[in-house]
């Protein structure tokens, strides 16, 4: 089952295209990376996915339904969670309060909230610092704190935006492991310029360069693609 799809998604900057006549398709259950060089419209297109930007053309399709002109936090609502790069925390709160807050737009009750916190937080490795003001967290564990706020909300669709900025390579595995751990319970949209994170954690593939999509396919399919290497991995050696 198609989860999201775009038809022919298109976004214009002063006559610029940095996204031009999209056809994307995400099945349920598949972890899907976008890559591609810098400029390539990888955030300009998931902006247009979440409702933060409107498209100047084309569709965004979700589980079915044509959301393109559904604000952001309806789009929440329906089942979407995000990350961005720029960090979105309550820096005067705590670790647990902020993934409370994200928790209490779909669940009721204060022993459920807490136990959707506990687990989010162990998932992503936080646990052990809930107490602790966000704003004082590295960079590298604001960013783990945002993926606990949108996986504490279920999310079917859980798009991430080059969520292993700042993390320290021990992280970086353990996000790989949570992101694997995660692909029996949520749909994931990885946007990442860590080559061997995209490697090991997406079952899909797919590359934007200049605002179009370049090729698609596994992994391995994506490392050995003449186009692709020329464009944005360079040797498959390298």
């Amino acid at each position: 089952m198609t989860l999201l799809s775009t038809r022919g998604l298109s976004r214009q900057f002063a006559g610029l295209h940095a996204v031009q006549d999209v056809d994307f398709d995400l099945p349920a259950g598949q972890i899907r990376a976008l890559i591609g060089p810098n400029g390539a419209g990888k955030t300009t297109f998931v902006s247009m996915l979440c409702g933060r930007i409107a498209p100047s053309a084309g569709e965004v399709i979700f589980d079915g339904q044509n959301v393109t002109g559904l604000p952001a936090h309806k789009r929440i609502s329906l089942g979407m969670a995000y990350t961005f790069q720029v960090t979105s925390i309550f820096a005067n709160l705590d670790v647990a309060e902020n993934v409370a807050l994200a928790a209490r737009r779909h669940l009721r009750g204060a022993a459920r909230v807490r136990g959707a916190v506990d687990r989010a937080l162990e998932q992503v490795g936080l646990a052990d610092r809930r107490d602790q003001p966000a704003g004082d967290l590295a960079y590298g564990h604001q960013r783990l704190l945002e993926i606990a706020m949108g996986l504490v909300q279920a999310p079917r669709l859980l798009i991430l935006d080059e969520p292993t900025q700042g993390l320290s390579e021990g992280e970086i595995e353990d996000f790989v492991d949570l992101i694997k751990g995660l692909s029996g319970e949520t749909t994931i949209l990885l946007i990442e310029h860590n080559m061997r994170v995209v490697m090991a954690s997406a079952d899909h593939v797919s590359v934007l360069n200049f605002g179009e999509i370049l090729a698609e396919g596994t992994p391995d399919e994506i490392r050995a693609n003449p186009q692709v290497q020329a464009a944005y991995l360079g040797s498959p050696d390298a």
